[in-house]
């Protein structure tokens, strides 16, 4: 009797997590996959159709059967490895912030308000201002050379 119980809950699905947007989930969703752990998607349908129903329904909710949460929580909670082989290329080394080391960083070419504002006025400059910004904490830096993978730091926008 509590062998059938036990058989009957590890089959069962169990919601491991939620996802406000419809990308994020279907990424995990594919590293599961992928491992071979049996998962699905629901309510993406109609988030995928208005957006706006994902606060309302719950989000995309992320089922994993009972027995799989464990193993299936440790893979999502891995980090993205530092660097690896892309091939034809060579080594990609993920860039962090020299600040906080957060990986949550964008490259920034156009200085747009600049460029924004003299394209309103009907003449157009395009000022170029390259250089990365860390979503964390704010800092902004720019690389020297790539090569040597130099960062200064010139403070925050």
């Amino acid at each position: 009797m509590a062998t059938d119980n036990l058989e009957k809950e590890q089959k069962e699905f169990v919601i491991l997590r939620r996802y406000r947007d419809l990308p994020e989930a279907v990424v995990v969703k594919s590293i599961l996959d992928f491992d071979g752990i049996e998962c699905f998607l629901t309510d993406e349908n109609l988030i995928r159709m208005d957006w706006f129903w994902s606060g309302l329904l719950g989000g995309v909710k992320l089922w994993v059967r009972h027995q799989d949460i464990d193993e299936a929580q440790n893979l999502i909670d891995q980090s993205p490895p530092d660097t690896f082989d892309v091939e034809g290329v060579g080594e990609f080394q993920q860039p962090h912030c020299p600040k906080c080391r957060s990986v949550d960083i964008s490259f920034k070419e156009l200085n747009k308000p600049v460029a924004f504002i003299s394209a309103y006025l009907g003449l157009p400059i395009p000022l170029k201002r390259r250089g990365w910004k860390c979503h964390s904490c704010g800092d902004s830096w720019r690389q020297l050379d790539d090569a040597t993978r130099t960062s200064l730091s010139v403070g925050p926008d």
